[in-house]
């Protein structure tokens, strides 16, 4: 090999290894493709309480393939039962085995009392960052962020 065509080897790979390192050409900012779970919440508007989110799962453990998530929201300490809850699992890309990001998000319906349900795919068993957001007029009013480890 010559020298000219190693270095244009070696600048092609610091090309490619700027290019993964920057998120492989994905489009999203910077921001966007960080882990769900890592994002603070939002503090609680002046006058009221921090909400209160918590979740169960229908298999427990979480499990590859369909589950059905349930959150209760609650507020001062009565059911919240008009906003809109969402969950959304985040698995960092894992580049050693030529995996990207993975994210899955579920909307989840009221059904009465402040419990909302609904159902989700989770791709594959591992750990899982996951954040559920509930909101109000497009406004967060209360979210909470864990990891869990499907199996």
């Amino acid at each position: 090999m010559t020298r000219m065509s190693v270095a244009l080897g070696v600048a092609a790979l610091a090309a490619a290894a700027i290019t993964l390192g920057c998120g492989g050409g994905n489009e999203q900012p910077a921001s966007e493709s960080t882990p769900a779970a890592s994002a603070p919440a939002a503090p609680a508007p002046s006058g009221t309480q921090a909400v209160d989110v918590t979740l169960k799962t229908d298999p427990d453990p979480v499990r590859m393939g369909e589950n059905t998530f349930e959150v209760m929201v609650m507020q001062d300490g009565k059911p919240v039962t008009d906003a809109m809850v969402t969950t959304e699992f985040f698995m960092a890309a894992m580049p050693a085995m030529n995996m990207p990001e993975m994210r899955t998000k579920a909307e989840l319906a009221h059904e009465g009392n402040g419990m909302y349900r609904g159902k989700g795919q989770v791709m594959m068993a591992g750990n899982w960052d996951v954040t559920i957001m509930a909101t109000r007029g497009g406004q967060e009013i209360g979210s909470r962020q864990m990891t869990l480890t499907a199996k």
